[in-house]
């Protein structure tokens, strides 16, 4: 835990994960920019990153605190959720993030790829979410924004290990908001197609083919300010000229 800004008691506390880079820093900086007196705990394994994206926020007028943590790892995110826990006091928005990719053919998927595809998109919602939804329940009010993608709708060739897992978050969303839904707690899966981050850059694809982080963390923060007897339980998000 690295100390950037003092917390302030009153005011929402916004957890992000994979916060350092892509999607993740775009809903920091929105929520920063966009939420009076907004809180941040920024988790990701890059320190590096998180202190970037960390000093943008605070520019922004956000309290931030930065946690370097792998998430899908169970002992470090039980750490990471008590140096959270201990700051804060709190975590009312949770946006599980994280996320990563990597293709191949199903029958050339390695075991190793199949388990990390798994570990860092799949069983990192699960970690965090259960580290921080307690809390919610407690309170009877909360947020959860698990980010799925189009590939948790529907399949791509090449696509087997990080289809499984994002078919994974994609229903393990669904009994989040089955079992949360009579405790305050909104559950939302997000469904991005194709989205400018640093994955892409070595593409070949032009930015203005697909669209931009800026846009995905717009709709969840449209989301979260919906009146509280409200819930969008999913949203689906894709170029304008279709998926790539």
């Amino acid at each position: 835990m690295i100390r950037m800004k003092s917390a302030k008691i009153s005011s929402p506390v916004i957890l992000v994960t994979g916060a350092s880079q892509g999607i993740g820093a775009a809903i920091a900086r929105a929520f920063a920019a966009e939420v009076p007196g907004a809180q941040l705990a920024l988790v990701a394994r890059n320190e590096k990153n998180l202190r970037r994206t960390a000093g943008t926020c605070i520019k922004a007028g956000a309290s931030v605190e930065i946690f370097p943590c792998d998430v899908s790892d169970e002992v470090s995110v039980a750490k990471m959720a008590k140096a959270v826990t201990k700051y804060f006091g709190r975590v009312d928005v949770l946006v599980n993030n994280a996320g990563a990719f990597e293709s191949a053919p199903l029958l050339e998927t390695k075991v190793a790829l199949f388990d990390r595809m798994i570990a860092v998109n799949l069983r990192s919602t699960f970690l965090v979410s259960q580290a921080f939804l307690p809390g919610m329940v407690k309170r009877g009010k909360g947020d959860v924004f698990n980010m799925s993608s189009i590939a948790g709708l529907q399949a791509y060739p090449s696509g087997a290990a990080y289809c499984a897992a994002k078919h994974g978050v994609t229903g393990l969303t669904a009994v989040m908001r089955a079992e949360m839904k009579g405790k305050g707690v909104r559950v939302c899966c997000v469904h991005p197609g194709a989205t400018w981050t640093p994955s892409w850059q070595k593409s070949g694809v032009k930015p203005e083919r697909i669209m931009p982080a800026e846009d995905i963390a717009r709709a969840i923060l449209d989301v979260y300010r919906l009146g509280r007897c409200t819930v969008v339980e999913s949203i689906v998000l894709r170029p304008q000229l279709g998926d790539i």
